[in-house]
C-alpha cells in the first residue's frame, strides 16, 4: 500500500512542480519585459529633452539607420543564441537593444501630445493585459493563430516598404488595424507558448527562456503601442 501510495503521488509532485516553474518563468518574463519597458521610455525621454541627442539621430541619417540596422542585429541574435548564452550576456543584450530603441523612438514624445501618448500607453497595457491572462488561461491551442499572425506579420511588413513610395492614405490604414490584430494575437500566443516551454526549463536555462520571453513580449508591447498612437495619438502643432 505505501508503494502504491508513493506511486500515485509522483505525476502530482510533478505536475506542482511544472506549474512552479512556469509560473517562476512567466513572472521573470514579464519583469524583463517590464524593465526594457522602464529603460526605453527613460532613454526616450533622455533623448527628447537633449537637442544634441536629437541632432545626432535625426539630424544624420546614417546614425539613424545605422541604430535601426543595429537594433534588428541585436534581436536576431538574441532570438538564435540565447539559449546558449551566459544569461548575464544575453540579459545585457536585451538591455542595450530596449536603450538603443527607446533612443529612435525618442522622437515620438516630440511629434505627439503628453495626453494622447498617455492615453495610448494605457489602452496599450490594458489590451496586453487582458490577452496576456486569455494566452496563459486558455484551453484552445493557439498555435494555428501565433503561425496566421506570424504570416500576416510579414505581408504588413512588405506593404509596410512598399507605401514608404506610395503613400496611400487606404494603405496606410489597412496596416495599421492590421498591425493591431497581429500583435494582439500574438500577446496572447505568446504568453501560451512560454507557458508550455516553461515547464522543460530549469537552472540558466530556465532564466535564458525567460529573457527570450521578456524580448518577444517587448516587441509585441512596443509595436501595439506604435500601431494604436497611429489611430488615438495627436499630433503637436
Amino acid at each position: 500500500m505505501r508503494g502504491e501510495r508513493s506511486q500515485v503521488s509522483y505525476p502530482y509532485v510533478a505536475a506542482d512542480q511544472a506549474e512552479v516553474q512556469q509560473r517562476s518563468i512567466i513572472s521573470q518574463a514579464y519583469l524583463w519585459m517590464a524593465v526594457g519597458l522602464v529603460i526605453s521610455g527613460g532613454v526616450a525621454t533622455f533623448t527628447a529633452s537633449s537637442p544634441t541627442m536629437l541632432s545626432l539621430v535625426y539630424g544624420n541619417v546614417v546614425v539613424f539607420w545605422g541604430l535601426l540596422v543595429l537594433q534588428i542585429i541585436l534581436v536576431i541574435v538574441l532570438s538564435a543564441a540565447v539559449m546558449r548564452l551566459p544569461v548575464g550576456v544575453a540579459l545585457t543584450v536585451f538591455v542595450i537593444y530596449a536603450a538603443l530603441n527607446g533612443v529612435t523612438l525618442s522622437g515620438i514624445l516630440l511629434a505627439y501630445t503628453t495626453a494622447s501618448l498617455a492615453r495610448t500607453f494605457f489602452i496599450t497595457a490594458g489590451t496586453f493585459a487582458i490577452m496576456a491572462i486569455y494566452g496563459y488561461t486558455t484551453k484552445r491551442d493557439l498555435t494555428r493563430l501565433g503561425n496566421l499572425a506570424f504570416m500576416a506579420l510579414i505581408g504588413l511588413i512588405l506593404a509596410s516598404l512598399v507605401n514608404l513610395f506610395l503613400h496611400s492614405t487606404v494603405v496606410y490604414w489597412i496596416t495599421t488595424y492590421l498591425g493591431v490584430l497581429i500583435f494582439v494575437g500574438l500577446i496572447a500566443y505568446d504568453t501560451q507558448k512560454l507557458k508550455r516551454l516553461g515547464s522543460a526549463y530549469g537552472g540558466d536555462s530556465a532564466s535564458r527562456l525567460a529573457i527570450l520571453g521578456a524580448l518577444s513580449l517587448y516587441l509585441d508591447f512596443i509595436n501595439l503601442f506604435l500601431f494604436l498612437l497611429r489611430i488615438f495619438g495627436r499630433q503637436n502643432n
